[in-house]
């Protein structure tokens, strides 16, 4: 119905009941076609609710809230996942509504995915080398010509011949990082630990960030030829992180091996596929069209955009015209690991694709659309979303000032937290005590990294995840990762005294962290000689002795040390006839204090301003 609004315009009303979607970063326009109304007269409403906005603005979640309430419309705003399957929905592509069709007999069996994860100089490159060279496919070591980010190598597993997808990123960096992008591209995580060194920090770090994913994982001891190497001791310090070896009962395999002379590599092959039958159901189905993921992707002076994507399911052929995050194009040639063309990948098979429009990101999901022009129009639509949600408003996440309000709202019941620190000691010992807080059982504390450090870019990519504050304990941001932490809206507390994190978090959790303010001097002045005015009141002739004194700000006033006068304002301030607004050093000037005249020659006055405390 027409009702008129706010500002005598006119506009079509809801009944309090109705319901408007809208994406992040949506405009008013958006929301006039949404009710079909003018978006003039949207901008008329939002000006009197006390709101300027333009009509192509991007707007906050809160401002279409007050909007809506207004108007009589429950405002729901989607999430980015929630958008793009509504934008693919509205050309026809229902992701969700293919995978509930297809049935058992549509389903083949397909090779597991897996990635190495582990602390550096444990040997994850060796490995993978040792993994590569007993692949039968590929002969002998030098048999892989050309580094893709993914490859797939064949063994023999009780007497059939298995293919084993490994994809080959820089550790759990990568790995968090396409976790962050929403893809779930690994099955099995494995795990390079030395057997002459042990448990690290980075393993630690691996380790948390496979758990986090629900990844299966399969330990590899590696080194285990050289001399002080001790197997067993591995197996007893990981059952400290909830990975319990066969062998004492657990249900985590636990392999020996020797990346340099070769020695364990099939019993590990063996170890990812019976942990993959064990654990997982492996299928899909490849009589469709693809879907997937982009694993990694750069810019070739030669061949201009290269993706290499893995096919999670379906059938991917030269020819289709795909679109991967905001590129787009047609597949013009696909290679495999050794360089050679093929015409067509099956499910967890990783290719190269050439012919993208531009460059995609690691973990932007590909589809393979009905045409090139539906594929651009879907890519070109992501792009405009991207744009206007990044202008609305920079993606903010939980901060423990706000923790109380999402704990209220229904949106969080667990904190977690990412800690840093300088020595493992006191990361132990901060955490220790921060676990031991106690605030009853609505919310409670979940610690889902610590480490030793400097604050990396890894830990803002699982904080994002997450959903985490970070707290850096005697550390500092590393390269260029505060500008990261910042655009992803992660909240960073640094501290050098384990008890203030210690009051903050408590103070989070009970919903009642406020800011600190601490007062600051900013200048003083000696009263050499008082002026009497009808008019203004006394006028106190000054020199000022440090600093500099600003008009409007607070003031004090002292005699032989001790306050006489407090809460007071500097309301005037003048140098020979002129009104000033501030005086520095070793000049004169009249100071007036407004009706506060208890002034006598020597007194001191005092300015000084509230700061927030920064939480060092």
């Amino acid at each position: 119905m027409q009702a008129p609004s706010l500002g005598g315009v006119t506009v079509p009303r809801g009944n309090g009941e109705t319901v408007v979607r809208l994406r992040q970063g949506a405009s008013l326009n958006d929301f006039a076609d949404k009710i079909d109304a003018n978006p003039a007269s949207l901008v008329t409403v939002l000006f009197h609710l006390g709101e300027m906005a333009t009509a192509t603005q991007s707007l906050d979640e809160a401002t279409f809230g007050v909007l809506g309430e207004e108007l009589g419309y429950k405002i729901e705003m989607v999430s980015a996942e929630e958008e793009d399957r509504e934008l693919l929905g509205s050309f026809d592509i229902d992701l969700d509504a293919e995978l509930e069709a297809e049935s058992d007999e549509d389903l083949a069996p397909r090779p597991p995915v897996v990635t190495v994860m582990g602390h550096v100089d444990h040997g994850k490159t060796k490995l993978l080398d040792a993994v590569r060279s007993t692949d039968v496919v590929a002969g002998e070591a030098g048999g892989i010509t050309q580094h893709i980010g993914a490859y797939q190598v064949r063994t023999e597993h009780e007497g059939v011949d298995r293919a084993i997808t490994f994809i080959d990123t820089p550790g759990h960096e990568a790995f968090t990082a396409m976790r962050a992008r929403g893809a779930q591209v690994t099955d099995i995580a494995i795990l390079v630990v030395a057997a002459d060194d042990g448990v690290m920090p980075q393993t630690i770090e691996a380790l948390n960030h496979a758990q986090a994913a629900n990844v299966p994982i399969v330990v590899a001891v590696n080194k285990v030829d050289k001399e002080g190497a001790n197997p067993a001791k591995i197996r007893q310090q990981l059952t400290e992180y909830n990975l319990v070896a066969e062998e004492y009962g657990g249900d985590t395999m636990f392999v020996d091996v020797s990346a340099k002379q070769r020695m364990g590599i099939d019993d590990l092959l063996s170890a990812v596929l019976l942990t993959a039958d064990a654990a997982l159901d492996l299928r899909a189905n490849p009589d469709k069209d693809a879907r997937g993921v982009a694993v990694e992707a750069n810019l070739d002076r030669g061949r201009g955009a290269v993706a290499t994507v893995l096919v999670q399911s379906g059938t991917l052929h030269v020819g289709d015209a795909i679109v991967a995050g905001t590129a787009h194009g047609r597949v013009r040639a696909m290679f495999d690991e050794h360089g050679n063309a093929v015409t067509a990948a099956e499910p967890a098979r990783p290719v190269q694709v050439l012919g993208l429009s531009s460059v995609p990101s690691a973990g932007d999901t590909f589809l393979v659309a009905p045409d090139e022009r539906t594929a651009r129009q879907i890519a070109e639509k992501r792009e405009a979303a991207e744009r206007a949600a990044l202008l609305a408003k920079r993606r903010k996440r939980i901060s423990l000032e706000d923790f109380t309000k999402a704990l209220e709202q229904g949106k969080v019941e667990t904190l977690n937290l990412v800690i840093k620190g300088d020595v493992s000691g006191a990361v132990e010992a901060l955490e220790d005590s921060l676990l031991k807080i106690d605030v009853g059982d609505e919310v409670q504390l979940r610690v889902i990294h610590r480490g030793v450090g400097a604050i990396t870019q890894n830990d803002v990519n699982l904080a994002t995840v997450d959903n985490a504050v970070i707290i850096g304990f005697n550390v500092k941001f590393g390269e260029r990762v505060e500008d990261l932490a910042d655009r992803e809206g992660v909240e960073v507390k640094f501290y050098s005294v384990i008890y203030q994190a210690i009051e903050d978090v408590e103070a989070a959790l009970k919903g009642m962290l406020k800011p600190e303010y601490e007062e600051v001097q900013l200048g003083t002045a000696e009263i050499r000689q008082v002026f009497r005015s009808s008019k203004f009141g006394n006028i106190a002739g000054s020199i000022i002795r440090s600093g500099t004194i600003r008009r409007n700000s607070k003031a004090r006033v002292l005699r032989n040390g001790t306050v006489i006068g407090d809460n007071l304002t500097i309301e005037s301030l003048r140098r020979e006839k002129d009104d000033v607004t501030e005086v520095r050093e070793g000049f004169e000037c009249g100071i007036g204090l407004g009706a506060y005249n208890d002034i006598t020659e020597g007194d001191i006055i005092e300015t000084f301003e509230m700061r927030e405390k920064p939480r060092v």
